[in-house]
């Protein structure tokens, strides 16, 4: 028996959960110096969405912001997340795309490269997973956990056999939508345990409630480390918290040794930094919804969803499509609901019931995929339903990138042309436009704004709101009477530009 590693997700897994990416690296730096003191086994800093909204909404070089992270985080390891041979991205690029991202971000500073792919077919890991190795990165394979009749702990086991085989240090169960039960998390670690000699980390979400119960499961089968974030940023779609983790976990065995009150001093940071971003906040991702257990929906994908039916005035069709979802995914081979097919199932459900009659209108990206193009499906895809949507076209068997050519060297010819290569990080601006070329021209020309942030309550009055409710805090703990003449006085200021949330009076009852 030993402490529990622990891997900070907050800044990145848990804000994109929660609201939508939108964390600005300025708020990140000022705690940085906090954070790299508290003694977490690695951050995930970069990676998933981070990419795409740095450049889409944010006005931020995503590079820039690594190497910001890398400085201010000296003695911590940075990890970032790759969604295999779609990188950071949503579709499969060439081989030497994946190398030269890689080593960027191995350059910029990246510790620890967790590959995970949405099928679980290793052939669009393996790129990804030798070219880190080879230039002496860390590795998490990831296991895209998920719930079918297919997806059984004899298949998880023996694809951890093979990512170790292939050379990965730590074997990853990727839970994107808190689908593990606490028996089913103690039955999985205990058979990877005794299957695979490398750490096991596991990664979870709150969507359905059980994120902490399975943890503490985990621990009990000797799991080596948890992704948790700070409390403020941590619950509904994203993970854990892990305030409530090193607290539970003190003076046991698996105690993390982490300093519970250097923890709670980063909090305040962070919940002034919420209350700054409240607009993004859906309130869908903060719910905690047991029905994701039939649904299997990630917390980042209902909000979508949501959005994508408000679009279209159909909010009201909001659980046909939920109902929808898992008959898609089972016509489909039962793929992982995570980034890329978590869209490409979700879209189909939302044509399906917007149309009225299945599968009548069919996407682009649904078609690739029933011909292979994201790689082989966990099961055989519904027979009646591949022939509606490929007719007599054949699935091809091959590595999908195998039928990628180089492309590299055609984007730096069409980067030249439009003048986007900016002397000194030319090949950082190279990826950028060969990863997103339709958004990239606009940023690296200078041209975007960053989206602007309109706080529901300024930084001022949240101050003055933390330390008032510091003082009832410690009155009620004290049992302690706060008085005015006689009057139980009211402990939050009122403010046309204040949330209800944040009005709190010191009512007898709680007191006494």
């Amino acid at each position: 028996m030993k402490p529990v590693k622990i891997i900070d997700t907050t800044f990145r897994d848990a804000h994109q959960s929660l609201m939508a990416t939108r964390m600005r690296v300025s708020d990140m730096l000022p705690i940085c110096e906090q954070m790299d003191r508290i003694g977490f086994f690695a951050m995930e800093v970069w990676g998933g969405a981070t990419f795409d909204v740095c450049i889409r909404y944010l006005a931020e070089d995503p590079w820039q912001r690594l190497n910001l992270l890398r400085e201010h985080l000296p003695n911590t390891k940075l990890l970032m997340l790759v969604r295999g041979q779609n990188i950071v991205g949503y579709r499969h690029y060439a081989d030497d795309v994946v190398k030269e991202f890689i080593k960027l971000a191995r350059k910029h500073g990246i510790d620890i490269f967790r590959v995970f792919d949405a099928l679980n077919d290793i052939r669009n890991m393996e790129k990804a997973i030798k070219i880190a190795k080879d230039i002496g990165a860390e590795v998490q394979g990831a296991i895209s956990y998920t719930t079918s009749p297919v997806h059984t702990i004899e298949k998880f086991v023996e694809f951890a056999i093979e990512l170790e085989e292939m050379g990965c240090d730590y074997i990853c169960i990727k839970d994107m939508a808190g689908l593990i039960s606490p028996q089913a998390s103690y039955a999985l670690v205990k058979a990877l345990k005794q299957a695979v000699k490398i750490p096991i980390d596991l990664h979870t979400h709150c969507t359905s409630g059980m994120g902490p119960i399975s943890y503490y499961s985990a621990v009990q089968a000797d799991v080596d480390i948890i992704d948790t974030a700070i409390s403020i940023f941590a619950g509904g779609s994203s993970q854990p918290a892990l305030e409530n983790l090193v607290v539970s976990l003190k003076d046991t065995p698996y105690d993390t040794k982490l300093n519970l009150q250097k923890i709670i001093d980063v909090g305040y940071h962070f919940l002034q930094m919420k209350q700054k971003y409240a607009k993004y906040i859906s309130p869908i991702a903060e719910m905690t919804d047991a029905s994701v257990a039939v649904h299997q929906i990630p917390g980042g994908m209902l909000s979508n969803l949501h959005a994508q039916l408000k679009e279209q005035n159909a909010l009201d069709k909001y659980q046909q499509v939920l109902e929808e979802t898992p008959r898609v995914r089972e016509d489909l081979g039962y793929p992982p609901l995570v980034t890329p097919t978590s869209q490409i199932v979700g879209i189909q459900a939302v044509m399906n019931v917007l149309a009225g009659k299945r599968y009548t209108q069919i996407s682009k990206e649904v078609k690739d995929y029933c011909l292979g193009l994201y790689g082989k499906p966990p099961a055989p895809i519904k027979p009646d339903i591949l022939k509606m949507i490929i007719g007599d076209e054949k699935p091809m068997t091959r590595r999908p990138a195998d039928l990628l050519k180089p492309e590299l060297a055609a984007r730096k010819i069409e980067a030249e042309k439009l003048g986007i290569l900016r002397k000194g990080t030319e090949q950082e601006d190279l990826v950028t436009y060969t990863l997103f070329p339709q958004i990239a021209v606009k940023f690296l020309k200078g041209e975007c704004k960053a989206e602007k942030i309109e706080p529901l309550i300024t930084t001022e009055e949240l101050h003055d709101n933390l330390e008032e409710q510091k003082i009832a805090a410690i009155a009620v703990a004290l049992n302690e009477h706060l008085t005015d003449n006689g009057k139980f006085i009211q402990i939050s200021k009122t403010t046309d530009k204040q949330v209800s949330g944040w009005k709190i009076k010191a009512r007898q009852e709680n007191i006494q």
